[in-house]
């Protein structure tokens, strides 16, 4: 799908050169969390505040290639507002999507159609690093809608460029995990 591939390059350069939640918070009040993936020289910090279990405001600072700060925008446009349960959820099914194997790129279900991700606990597809269920989380089966955040789907059809995806996801987690007081996850 030719069409469907370029719509898609287009999202991600949009967000590559207009970034999303671009900046700094004052650290602290905010936490600050920091990503680098040593094969290609990707950095993304995460700075997170939160209120009463919601992200409150979410900044995003870094450099590297195209698919890691694409990916950081779509991240900080996708959880802010959010509650730290959905953008669990949310990481949780990104990370799905990010590790399946590109042969269910091309079948017909649920990221060709509807754009979600089933996962959680009960036969679910927990994403690589997914770390399992952590506090707070919701123990049933549940549906993400990814929306922009399908455009990177086809970065699975590059293995090597899959981590550059998801640095900024394990940056949030770590941000997460120290806003809700939880010892860190190894990503």
């Amino acid at each position: 799908m030719p069409g469907l591939e370029d719509l898609y390059r287009e999202i991600i350069l949009d967000h590559y050169r207009n970034p999303r939640n671009r900046g700094e918070l004052e650290s602290p009040p905010a936490i600050r969390a920091e990503g680098f993936n040593p094969l290609c020289g990707d950095e993304v910090v995460v700075y997170l505040s939160t209120t009463g279990g919601l992200i409150t405001d979410l900044k995003v600072s870094g450099q590297g290639c195209s698919i890691s700060q694409s990916s950081a925008s779509m991240m900080s446009a996708a959880v802010k507002g959010k509650t730290l349960a959905q953008a669990r959820s949310t990481i949780r099914a990104f990370r799905a999507m990010m590790s399946l194997h590109e042969q269910l790129l091309d079948v017909p279900g649920p990221l060709a159609g509807g754009g979600q991700v089933r996962t959680g606990v009960e036969g679910g597809a927990n994403g690589e690093g997914s770390g399992g269920t952590r506090a707070g989380d919701d123990d049933a089966t549940f549906a993400v809608a990814l929306g922009d955040l399908e455009a990177l789907q086809g970065v699975v059809k590059f293995p090597v460029r899959i981590k550059c995806a998801t640095l900024s996801w394990h940056t949030l987690s770590q941000a997460l995990d120290e806003a809700e007081g939880l010892p860190a996850e190894s990503s």
